[in-house]
């Protein structure tokens, strides 16, 4: 029931972080505002993340973990609470920085209760288990809250969303245990870690690689209902049809990247480009729906792989390193939602796909720094007598 309770807790916070691209056209009429303002509700929440991710993580670290976490699900609650009855659009705004606040240290610290107890060959599987509520947020939480926006209102997607979030909460307070709290250390020392040259990089690449994928994601009902002609209600099946390509790619993305690390990814990243430049030509409906299942697919097997990456080159304070990364990601989605709509603004939406393309190339470029700088430390260390340890990526 541990790992059920947080499972609950995780597509509850994912399920909020996804469904604003399916009622994004509901909020935008119902608020007068325009499709690009209402886009940048995402920037927000990535925003939120961005900062609070890393603070809090640093600032609480060795605290009990479950009073923490209680504590965090309590704000989650309340800011998605405060976005069912914003009277506007800067109250929804600022509900949706709050509810982001502690979303990455939410995360972190559930991985931690997680895998306290698992035996060592099992802690991948049982943070795999994790993610699999991110991607059931996908698959069910965007498409149901999307629906229950067009049938009874966007609000009423935020209510659904604030009762699973405090459904989690009292899971939690009932079946997980304490944890034993980490060991108590300065803000300032766990930031050391990231004096590493590998770890920034490996950051650096989940900043850049995702802003493709994520900049179309944020804009893609309106990009189904415009360009490529499907009606509203095609939405939510389409947000389906993505969520299932993205829990694919990532079960398929962590095996290869358990071969071949960030060879796979620098060959998923030239896939992707592809993917979106074929989009941006498509002639018709079918096909885009195929594409939309194969981009949720390829653009989310690049992620298990980044997130080992950087626990990889981060043992020292892993957690942090975590929460960083995940900040990282949600500066790749600010930037997305704004560029998009700068994109939209001025090019209109079609043109999202070419900039998304150019945004993917410049993440396959860094991935290749990646792989060039590993394979230059793997041939000086095979060049050690003693063998320097060797992490297979």
């Amino acid at each position: 029931m541990k790992l059920t309770a947080l499972l609950v807790c995780v597509f509850g916070v994912t399920t909020g972080e996804f469904v604003v691209a399916g009622i994004l056209p509901a909020v935008a009429g119902d608020l007068g505002v325009s499709i690009p303002a209402a886009g940048l509700l995402v920037t927000a929440y990535a925003l939120g993340m961005i900062v609070g991710g890393p603070l809090l993580t640093a600032i609480t670290a060795g605290r009990p973990r479950k009073p923490l976490v209680l504590a965090l699900l309590a704000v989650a609650v309340t800011g998605n609470l405060l976005s069912t009855i914003a009277p506007g659009y800067g109250v929804l705004f600022a509900a949706r920085i709050v509810t982001a606040l502690v979303t990455s240290t939410f995360f972190a610290n559930a991985i931690v209760i997680a895998t306290a107890s698992a035996p060592p060959d099992k802690k991948a599987s049982t943070v795999a288990k994790l993610a699999f509520g991110m991607n059931l947020a996908m698959i069910l939480g965007a498409p149901l809250g999307t629906w229950i926006g067009e049938a009874f209102g966007w609000r009423t997607t935020f209510a659904a969303i604030t009762a699973c979030c405090a459904t989690g909460l009292v899971l939690v307070a009932r079946f997980v245990p304490d944890a034993q709290p980490g060991v108590r250390t300065r803000a300032l020392g766990e930031f050391a870690v990231f004096r590493s040259r590998e770890l920034l990089l490996a950051i650096a690449i989940t900043a850049v690689a995702n802003i493709g994928v994520l900049m179309v994601f944020t804009y893609l009902a309106p990009l189904l209902t415009g360009p490529a002609s499907f009606p509203a209600a095609a939405v939510a099946p389409m947000l389906l049809v993505y969520g299932v390509g993205a829990t694919i790619g990532n079960l398929v993305g962590g095996r290869l990247a358990d071969r071949a690390l960030l060879p796979s990814q620098l060959g998923a990243l030239a896939l992707l480009v592809v993917l979106l430049v074929v989009l941006r030509l498509s002639p018709s409906t079918t096909l885009t729906g195929v594409l939309v299942f194969a981009l949720g697919a390829v653009g989310f097997s690049v992620v298990p792989g980044m997130q080992a990456r950087v626990l990889t080159t981060a043992a020292t304070a892993p957690t942090l390193a975590i929460a960083v990364n995940a900040s990282a990601y949600q500066v790749a989605a600010a930037f997305a939602g704004w560029l998009g709509g700068r994109v939209i603004a001025g090019h209109g939406l079609t043109a999202i796909y070419v900039v998304a393309a150019g945004t993917t190339v410049l993440g396959a470029l860094l991935t290749a720094v990646a792989l060039r700088s590993h394979a230059s430390t793997r041939l000086t260390n095979s060049r050690k007598p003693s063998g320097a340890e060797n992490i297979g990526m």
